[in-house]
């Protein structure tokens, strides 16, 4: 019974239901101890491996949800800022949405690992978003889905309905579905180049009109490339230029960690910065202020 060959999708499938990477590894390390514990109750005619671990999971995870709250990104909590000078004063008393390091677990670039997804998925009630991965994105029948459940085929399905509709209301950006855009290396290679000259005005360039930035754990988000512009004149005038940018990958989606220059001339990990881009503009860039995440990301120092 090989469990350890489970772990990678376990842990993906955690982190879509919990939102978080360190939350996702501890409850994957949960499952296969109590599978390991129960490998002499385990019928193969009965399900598969993975179907059984996957109920495992799951369970895990519903219990684990039931003392916690939903981990936003600043854009769930409220309207966009119009201050690009306000105060960066992080809310830790907020359960912050974190990125998935897909090196880490050798994940696909999949539209169901997006932030923005994660981030819809969060909003739904524990059970229905449970339903929502296991049949859309894993594709369990219905019938396996009640089994992990311990409810019904009519219950799962009704669940499901829900989901879908309150996940299909939040837009575009939250279809499971993504079509690939040939442009997104470029855009980003363009984007780093601009960044590390401290280029404003060619960053602008590579924007959406309707932009979004956020900066989690900064309860602060901002809309438009002006607002945009504004802030990174901000950041570069703070920090001052000569900051240096590694391209890297987070949630299948492109994105860099962002060094910041240090009087001494060397730099310092500032960001990690995750990016979507559609028709070869970036129209969102989730930027965590979170220096732990380059240990987690496995980035230099």
């Amino acid at each position: 019974m090989d469990l350890e060959a489970h772990r990678a999708e376990l842990t993906a499938y955690c982190y879509r239901m919990l939102g978080s990477v360190h939350d996702a590894e501890d409850q994957v390390q949960e499952t296969l101890l109590r599978a390991w514990k129960a490998r002499d109750r385990f019928d193969p005619a009965r399900a598969s491996l993975r179907t059984w671990l996957y109920r495992i999971a799951t369970n895990v995870c519903l219990t684990a949800l039931e003392s916690r709250g939903r981990r936003p990104l600043p854009s769930g909590l409220g309207a966009p800022s119009r201050d690009t000078e306000a105060a960066l004063q992080p809310a830790l008393d907020v359960p912050w949405l974190e990125p998935f390091p897909d090196a880490r677990f050798d994940a696909d670039a999949r539209a169901d690992l997006r932030l923005a997804w994660i981030a819809a998925v969060q909003e739904l009630p524990a059970r229905q978003r449970a339903a929502l991965v296991l049949r859309d994105v894993l594709d369990f029948s219905a019938a396996e889905v009640a089994q992990q459940l311990g409810t019904s085929v009519a219950a799962v399905n009704s669940a499901l309905q829900r989901a879908r509709a309150a996940v299909g209301s939040l837009g575009d950006a939250t279809d499971v579905r993504e079509t690939p855009d040939p442009e997104r290396h470029a855009t980003i290679e363009r984007y780093i180049h601009a960044f590390q000259a401290a280029d404003v005005p060619a960053l602008v360039k590579l924007l959406a009109d309707d932009v979004i930035m956020e900066m989690p754990p900064v309860p602060l988000w901002y809309r438009g490339r002006d607002d945009y512009g504004l802030f990174m004149e901000r950041v570069f005038r703070m920090h001052g230029p000569g900051w240096r940018a590694v391209p890297t990958t987070a949630n299948g989606q492109p994105a860099l960690a962002a060094y910041a220059p240090t009087a001494a001339g060397t730099h310092k990990p500032h960001t990690l910065q995750v990016f979507t881009v559609v028709g070869g503009l970036v129209t969102a860039n989730v930027v965590f202020a979170d220096p732990a995440l380059f240990e987690i990301f496995g980035l230099p120092r």
